[in-house]
């Protein structure tokens, strides 16, 4: 397969990627469709993990692999080489967004634990003792109602599309540096035309 129809291939796919990890952080503002205060909202979810890191630095390289994929003025080694500059910034944005899902599974929701005030009450818990494998304490979390489902479902998510990100992003690093190095095969498309 020719670099260029790889970077196409690849654009074709973060594209949607990237549109899921910005409607994931957004839903992470709305516990079960409520309107919470914003000191009622998890830490984690104001470091735009989804937004920014698996949304819009994968969206750049994204459009620039669609144009490198074409037979337009990025299907060329320069073009190719923009788009390896772009892909390690949408490595790093789909990396990004890993790290912040997995603190946030970690660390747990804020949450009210019954008496008003909203706390992170897994915080410190061991790994034997992690909310994530004891589903019976999910009930000392009393509002937003389902909670820890939520911030489970979603920051899964988040880190599954920020690892798919970043290993496609890092597999464009390479087709790109080949492409730059050897060529995008535009040459042998042109003379298989004549």
């Amino acid at each position: 397969m020719c670099t260029g129809k790889c970077s196409k291939c690849i654009g074709i796919t973060l594209l949607p990627l990237a549109a899921c990890a910005i409607v994931s952080n957004i839903l992470l503002y709305f516990p079960n469709g409520r309107v919470l205060q914003l000191s009622e909202i998890t830490d984690l979810v104001w470091f735009f993990h989804g937004i920014l890191g698996a949304g819009i630095l994968v969206i750049l390289p994204a459009f620039m692999m669609l144009g490198a994929g074409g037979a337009g003025c990025c299907a060329n080694r320069c073009g190719m080489l923009l788009s390896v500059v772009l892909a390690v910034l949408g490595f790093a944005g789909g990396a990004y967004c890993v790290v912040i899902s997995s603190l946030g599974l970690i660390g747990g929701p804020l949450c009210d634990t019954g008496d008003g005030e909203y706390l992170y009450p897994f915080r410190n818990d061991t790994l034997e003792d992690n909310y994530l494998f004891n589903q019976t304490t999910w009930s000392i979390c009393k509002e937003p109602e389902n909670i820890i489902l939520w911030n489970i479902v979603l920051f899964s998510i988040l880190l599954a599309i920020g690892v798919i990100e970043a290993i496609l992003c890092f597999i464009q690093v390479i087709s790109g540096l080949t492409g730059f190095i050897c060529g995008t095969c535009m040459k042998k498309r042109k003379v298989g035309m004549q």
